[in-house]
This record gives structure tokens, C-alpha cells and sequence, in this order.
């Protein structure tokens, strides 16, 4: 009986793993945004707190569309680049920071790293078609942060997104307003306050699509850009749906009360919940 049992329940595991796709697929992480704190945010805030099972990863050639093709939410909180050949320094690992910078000692010798190391765009013209027939199909996009970076070096993935990167001040508090109170989105929203990178982009969709605003309420500017952003945005496309939302370089930005409200209104939104 119990072999017999065992080999029923091999037979028809194919067909539950096929069952189980987890409803979204996250890509995560880059060298500035460690991919761990933005599991660990959005593992609390989605999976645990909403019910929603992700899929994660940091590997960029997870992105195809086969593997879009097994979920209904694709999540990005990730940069555009990739460093093959390394990086010039060790400055984005905390532990070697907080440390006080000690002189890295190699014995053998390891290979001298290039004085400025070659940056390359990650995402190809197969991806970037991959994410925009994903929507356009149906799907749901929820981008956030940093993802208005992949967007310089790829048409399809930044007309699905509505924007692209106008770069950053340093970390530094602001105020992110709710500008379209009435959105599903916002709904129970109120302004709050981070402190994180306040990301600059050029909006390239219908304002009517954006519901909130980064401000500088000191009146700090960055590049003749002014004190404020667009920093939140949603809209139909084609068959499918998009979100963009800003804050997320730290993780208590990320868990900001009111922006945990926002992701998660966010996540019900484009799944068509609410």
C-alpha cells in the first residue's frame, strides 16, 4: 500500500508543482540594493501580510518569457546594470564599511581590477519584449524603486513602465504626497514621510496616471530638477496593468506603515482584487 501510494503520489507531482506557480515572480538586487533586505521586506509585506506567493530571484536571465508565462505579477526592484569584470571597490559591502575600510591583502596576488570597470545594460531585446507582451497579454507589472533604471536601455521594458531614470540626490528625507486620494491604490493612504533616495524620472504617460509625489520639504533640489517628482503611477495597458512606486533603497522605507498600505493596495489593484 505504501509503495503503491508513493508511486501515485510521484506520478501526479509533475501536475501539482504545475498547480503551484507561485502567483508573481520578483527580480530583485543589484550591487547598490542588496537583494536580501528587499526579500525580507517584501516576503513580510506581500507574502505573510496579503497571502500573495513570489518568486524570487537576483539571476537577470530568470527573465524570459516561458518563465513569465507561470505567473500573473511580476515584481522589479532592481538597477539596469551588471559588472562582469567586478567592481573598482569594495564600497557597497556593509560589513567591509563598517569595519573602517581595512586594506584588502591578497596572497597570491589577485588580478588588478580595472581602474573604471566596464558597466553593461543586463536586459535584452528578447526581455524587454518578454515584459511588454507579458502586460499587454494581461499581466501585471508592480515596479518599484530603482527599475527606472533598466529603462535607458530598452524601449519595450520603458514604454511599459511610462518612464525613465533623471538619477538621484543622496539619502536623504522627504515627504511622499498622495496626489489622487481617490485612486484604489491610495485608498487609506495618508502623506508620510522617508528617509531614502528620491528618484527622479521623466514621466513619459498621462498624468492623470500618477497619484503620488516625492517633495523635498526643505527645499533641496538635485540637477535643476526642483524640489519634487512624480513617484507614483498607475494605468491599463493593453490587457494588463502597471504600477510604479519610488521609495524602497532602504528597508524602513519599505516599511513605512503607509507605504506598506500602498504596496499592498497596489499588489490587490493590479490583480484585479479591488
Amino acid at each position: 500500500m505504501l509503495a503503491r501510494r508513493s508511486l501515485l503520489s510521484g506520478a501526479i507531482a509533475p501536475l501539482l508543482a504545475a498547480q503551484k506557480s507561485a502567483t508573481g515572480f520578483a527580480l530583485i538586487g543589484d550591487r547598490y540594493h542588496n537583494s536580501d533586505y528587499i526579500r525580507v521586506a517584501l516576503s513580510r509585506t506581500l507574502v505573510r501580510e496579503l497571502g500573495v506567493s513570489i518568486d524570487f530571484t537576483d539571476e537577470t536571465r530568470e527573465l524570459t518569457a516561458a518563465r513569465l508565462k507561470r505567473h500573473k505579477l511580476l515584481i522589479t526592484l532592481r538597477d539596469g546594470f551588471i559588472w562582469p569584470d567586478g567592481y573598482p571597490d569594495e564600497s557597497t559591502n556593509a560589513a567591509w564599511v563598517n569595519t573602517g575600510k581595512p586594506k584588502i591583502v591578497s596572497d597570491p596576488p589577485m588580478p588588478v581590477p580595472a581602474a573604471k570597470p566596464d558597466r553593461k545594460g543586463w536586459i535584452t531585446p528578447e526581455q524587454g519584449r518578454a515584459v511588454r507582451r507579458f502586460v499587454e497579454d494581461g499581466g501585471a507589472a508592480l515596479f518599484l524603486h530603482n527599475s527606472t533604471y533598466i529603462a535607458p536601455y530598452n524601449e519595450d521594458f520603458r514604454h511599459t513602465l511610462g518612464a525613465v531614470t533623471a538619477n538621484h540626490p543622496p539619502i536623504r528625507p522627504f515627504k511622499v504626497k498622495v496626489t489622487n486620494p481617490d485612486h484604489p491604490i491610495t485608498r487609506g493612504v495618508r502623506d508620510f514621510v522617508v528617509t531614502d533616495e528620491q528618484h527622479y524620472v521623466k514621466y513619459e504617460k498621462d498624468p492623470m496616471h500618477v497619484f503620488l509625489q516625492s517633495v523635498n520639504e526643505d527645499g533641496l533640489t538635485f540637477a535643476g530638477l526642483g524640489a519634487s517628482c512624480e513617484a507614483g503611477w498607475a494605468y491599463d495597458y493593453g490587457k494588463g496593468r502597471v504600477c510604479y512606486m519610488a521609495p524602497g533603497h532602504l528597508l524602513t522605507a519599505l516599511w513605512n506603515p503607509e507605504y506598506v498600505k500602498l504596496q499592498q493596495n497596489a499588489v490587490r489593484w493590479l490583480l484585479r482584487q479591488s
